[in-house]
């Protein structure tokens, strides 16, 4: 007899009634109803065991979270629910667990007690929705990449540069922190450190995935990236994913092509094949809502912001358009939002973003040419002297949801927004390298992937979309 997953026996794809099953009680009652789950899907299957003619010693261990091999045949249901059931023939515990200090209980738990308990979260129906939803988006990344020619680069975790000119970093070192050398300036001496200079955990691939898009054409990352940025709030981390495509020969409309296609290419993918969880995550959204005031409740549903995605074509809306459309709408002149836009230049809030695309387009909406001196160094300026390249994709309740640019491929350019900046030439030699040999245009653009699993899931803090989250005071488990 051949092991079966639940997701098999409840879409009935087992040609034979005799099935054995492996996984873990969710819940046990009347002595004689088991509901099992072993995490390939969303629903448990319900095994009915004969208590007469079962070993009492054996019932007494069928608890919540224990580990179970159940043998039997696979019948239809005699209950509401489900369309099959099994009737267990044979019953082996693999695994027991303390009813009396086992966590996840079969009743409703905050998400910051799950949390606590990450280790165990995900033996709930919220949280395993959630990480197999997040195991669908990272599949579909790869193969939209793989089918679009691109190649996957593994840009270093260790880096002796800041690509974003944040110097907000983890720094990376083996030098003695109650005795470490000194020069003779008084200051540690990292040319005795394990690299021979001073080092951090990376903010971002991009800077490397560059270099090799100017020889192979099209890359993408899609890696672990670090910020040391002290903020304890629902919309950050200090471990996070990246993914990170780079394009030769690829202007800023064609990074918005392309930034348009893959977010619709992986959200259609998890509309197509993640259908129960999403079912489920979009109730738990909506029951969520009506506990909510009339003005805090969301205009569409989870699935609904999933699909004004896929189906409508992204505006694209210079920011020197938005500013004006901003300044001018009614929030704006009624003060109710909580930044007031007054003049050009203003950094968009996501409340900003939002507007554009929830009351003013109605789509997704690509924002491209904002000002110079709000983004960052690498990002081509335009021939207006005062803005650049860049374009951010905004989304539904959440606001931007990618940010790119045509990158600056002209050197002398590169070197004076460099120096301008206080940036070392010397610290990134190798970037300006690419522009001595064989530059040519080309763009490329980030999208941090907790933002886009929040986004699918419909979770509202991102600490809840990552296994085992990373933020100031907390690198527990």
């Amino acid at each position: 007899m051949q092991l079966s997953t639940v997701s098999e026996l409840l879409s009935q794809k087992i040609a034979t009634p005799e099935v054995e099953v492996k996984g873990w009680v969710r819940t046990f009652r009347a002595n004689r109803f088991i509901a099992l789950n072993d995490g390939s899907t969303l629903n448990n299957i319900q095994c009915v065991v004969d208590f007469e003619n079962t070993d009492e010693a054996i019932l007494k261990r069928i608890t919540t979270g224990a580990a179970m091999h159940i043998k039997g045949e696979l019948v239809e249901s005699q209950g509401k629910g489900q369309k099959v059931e099994i009737n267990v023939n044979s019953i082996e515990i693999l695994g027991d667990s303390d009813p009396e200090t086992f966590p996840i209980q079969p009743k409703k738990h905050s998400f910051e007690f799950l949390r606590e308990n990450a280790h165990l979260r995900t033996r709930t129906n919220t949280f395993s929705a959630v990480m197999r939803l997040r195991s669908a988006l990272s599949f579909a990344i790869h193969k939209y990449f793989n089918e679009n020619g691109f190649y996957y680069m593994h840009a270093p975790i260790i880096t002796g540069s800041d690509a974003e000119g944040a110097g907000e970093m983890f720094r990376v070192t083996n030098l003695d922190d109650k005795n470490p050398p000194l020069n003779d300036d008084g200051e540690v001496d990292y040319k005795e450190d394990f690299f021979g200079k001073e080092t951090n955990l990376t903010v971002s691939g991009q800077l490397e995935a560059e270099t090799y898009a100017m020889s192979l054409g099209k890359v993408y990352t899609f890696g672990p990236t670090f910020r040391a940025e002290n903020s304890n709030t629902s919309r950050h981390l200090a471990e996070f994913w990246m993914i990170e495509p780079e394009v030769a020969f690829m202007d800023l409309a064609g990074n918005m092509d392309l930034a348009e296609d893959f977010m619709k290419s992986v959200i259609s993918y998890v509309l197509e094949n993640n259908h129960d969880d999403l079912e489920f995550l979009d109730k738990r959204l909506q029951d969520e809502d009506k506990t909510k005031p009339q003005a805090e409740r969301s205009d569409m549903s989870l699935i609904e912001k999933l699909k004004f995605v896929t189906e409508n074509n992204f505006k694209r809306v210079s920011y020197t358009e938005a500013i004006d459309i901003l300044r001018n709408c009614k929030p704006n002149k009624k003060k109710k939002f909580k930044y007031i836009i007054n003049e050009w230049g203003a950094d968009l809030q996501s409340e900003h973003e939002r507007f554009l695309v929830e009351k003013h387009f109605k789509c997704p909406v690509i924002l491209f040419d904002y000002p110079a001196n709000i983004k960052a160094f690498y990002m081509r300026l335009n021939e207006d002297g005062k803005t650049v390249r860049a374009m951010d994709i905004l989304f539904p309740g959440i606001g931007e949801m990618v940010g790119g640019s045509q990158r600056e491929e002209r050197l002398e350019v590169l070197k004076e927004k460099m120096k301008a900046l206080d940036i070392d030439e010397k610290e990134l030699w190798w970037y300006l390298d690419l522009r001595k040999y064989g530059t040519a245009v080309h763009s490329g653009f980030g999208l941090g992937f907790e933002r886009l699993v929040m986004f699918a899931t419909g979770m509202s803090n991102i600490r809840d979309v990552i296994p085992f989250p990373r933020t100031p005071q907390n690198a527990e488990f």
